[in-house]
């Protein structure tokens, strides 16, 4: 199109007029033959008139892609400013509030199921220094810490006080008391019920749960880092018509706080950059303390399927090893132990 243009009679009329004026038109056409003269004005205004028309054409698409970018810029903004209520309407007047609370507390990170009045999980890290106070005038006194309401959940789904007397269970720490030493502060945060889970008093939470909590504070002799997460499950039994159902005690009046069928506790150790892990699953029944721990442990995926949650997500799970390949799982008969003063 551009060279029908520069080609085309009315074009060079034109031209002819407007560069006739020009001293180095006249001295252009002077140089050249006449012959010559046309093909070369069609040249150099061919190349003019193409500069003028890339230099636009430029600008345009410039222009459109500024505009196109600015379009997609406000779209991304427009759908990020949209909440998500407003997508479809469904959620015209909010969004329905989660069932969890993740609360972080000095010594233990934990997530609280509202629904079940339960803790989903308790994470704790414990090394030799934090298990060693060196200035026994901090020492925390267990004396002075009292079991009490977590005022952090929301009242209508706290486990209350109140639930547990008469129940004849026991409100069983997941992060153990015995695990804190480093302040009056952070031993008191242990004994909120949202760390608690009712526990079978008799051969468990004060006798193979309790040795359990001992041989994980063991581990820091012999390990750099010992990270270890607790939590409930409700897991399903096989009944006589062959079915499975999931069952659980509830107490409180009402009905409140899920009495979980059995408590896992994972543990991941760390020594010279090597990782070592291990997991158990134990009934929340009385067990003879003579039952050897390997006996409840289960591959960790076991528990992630059962409980849906996925541990330690950020550490590649085949380069971790065995733990009880390195140390031995085995508990000790602790009798100081067995009575627990936890009620």
């Amino acid at each position: 199109m551009l060279v029908f243009l520069v080609n085309s009679r009315p074009f060079h009329i034109v031209l002819d007029y407007i560069v006739r004026p020009s001293p180095f038109i006249f001295s252009f056409k002077n140089w050249v033959s006449k012959k010559m003269y046309r093909p070369a004005l069609t040249f150099f205004a061919g190349i003019s008139v193409g500069s003028v028309v890339t230099i636009s054409l430029s600008k345009y698409i410039e222009n459109r892609n500024t505009k196109q970018t600015t379009t997609l810029e406000s779209t991304v903004q427009k759908s990020t400013n949209n909440s998500i209520e407003t997508v479809n309407g469904s959620l015209r007047f909010g969004i329905p509030t989660s069932i969890s609370d993740t609360l972080v507390r000095d010594a233990y990170i934990l997530n609280y199921n509202r629904s079940l009045r339960n803790p989903t999980w308790v994470a704790e890290h414990l090394t030799a220094d934090s298990l060693n106070v060196i200035d026994k005038s901090i020492k925390p006194d267990r004396k002075l810490s009292h079991f009490k309401e977590d005022d952090m959940i929301p009242k209508m789904f706290r486990a209350k006080l109140a639930d547990y007397v008469g129940s004849g269970l026991d409100r069983g720490h997941l992060a153990p008391a015995a695990d804190v030493q480093g302040s009056q502060k952070a031993l008191d945060e242990t004994f909120y019920l949202s760390n608690m889970s009712p526990q079978v008093p008799i051969g468990f939470n004060r006798g193979y749960w309790a040795y359990l909590e001992n041989f994980v504070r063991t581990l820091t002799t012999e390990f750099q880092d010992v990270f270890v997460i607790s939590g409930p499950l409700y897991l399903p039994k096989k009944e006589t018509d062959g079915r499975y159902y999931v069952k659980y005690q509830m107490i409180g009046e009402p009905p409140n706080v899920a009495v979980p069928t059995h408590f896992f506790k994972v543990i991941l150790t760390q020594r010279n950059n090597n990782y070592y892990k291990a997991a158990f699953v134990l009934p929340n029944q009385s067990i003879d303390s003579q039952t050897p721990l390997t006996s409840f442990m289960v591959p960790l995926d076991s528990i992630e399927s059962s409980a849906g949650i996925e541990f330690f997500p950020d550490i590649k799970q085949h380069q971790v090893l065995n733990l009880c390949n390195i140390v031995p799982c085995q508990l000790k008969n602790f009798k100081n132990q067995v009575s627990k003063s936890l009620e």
